[in-house]
């Protein structure tokens, strides 16, 4: 199946904020670019998701008047290698603030995320740093860096994300 290319792969057409996702940061063939974004085919296969959001001509499933289809039972109750947690609230923000705004406050986050993964990463906390800056607020996560070091990274999020009652781990399938 061949997709468009989409102008902002960063934030998926199902509301997954693929720009904050472990394999987004990978190297090698294991690599994902992003929703739609250069060389997806190679990475996935197909995706009914998209496949639909292309045939009903919307960019993002929150745009279509059948949302949330039958393809969200249960999305947000497991995790892959990306949260699903806030799905329908980052569509919902999305929906309220515009998608341009949510883009460059995504953007932002990334931003934000780069630098944690370049400097304070010890081989074995990409996954923990995405899963953080995916689940906490832009403005939680500014407070963190501006008190961030090497010894108090890890602390730090998880720290701040306890005080918002937020778990940063990824939820497994039940089923699996």
């Amino acid at each position: 199946m061949t997709y468009k290319t989409r102008k902002e792969p960063i934030f998926s057409a199902c509301g997954l904020n693929c720009g904050l996702c472990p394999r987004f940061y990978t190297k090698g063939s294991s690599r994902c670019p992003g929703c739609g974004g250069e060389g997806f085919t190679q990475a996935h296969c197909g995706c009914g998701t998209l496949s639909c959001c292309e045939r009903k001509n919307v960019e993002y499933c929150c745009f279509c008047d059948e949302f949330p289809c039958k393809k969200y039972i249960g999305a947000d109750e497991s995790d892959s290698f990306i949260t699903h947690i806030n799905q329908f609230k980052d569509f919902e923000k999305a929906g309220r603030i515009g998608i341009d705004a949510y883009i460059s406050e995504l953007k932002e986050k990334i931003k934000l995320l780069e630098i944690l993964l370049e400097n304070y990463d010890n081989g074995r906390r990409k996954s923990f740093f995405c899963l953080a800056v995916n689940l906490l607020d832009l403005q939680d996560i500014k407070a963190v860096m501006e008190r961030i070091n090497p010894d108090n990274a890890v602390s730090l999020f998880e720290e701040i994300a306890g005080q918002k009652n937020i778990t940063l781990k990824l939820r497994r399938n039940k089923n699996a």
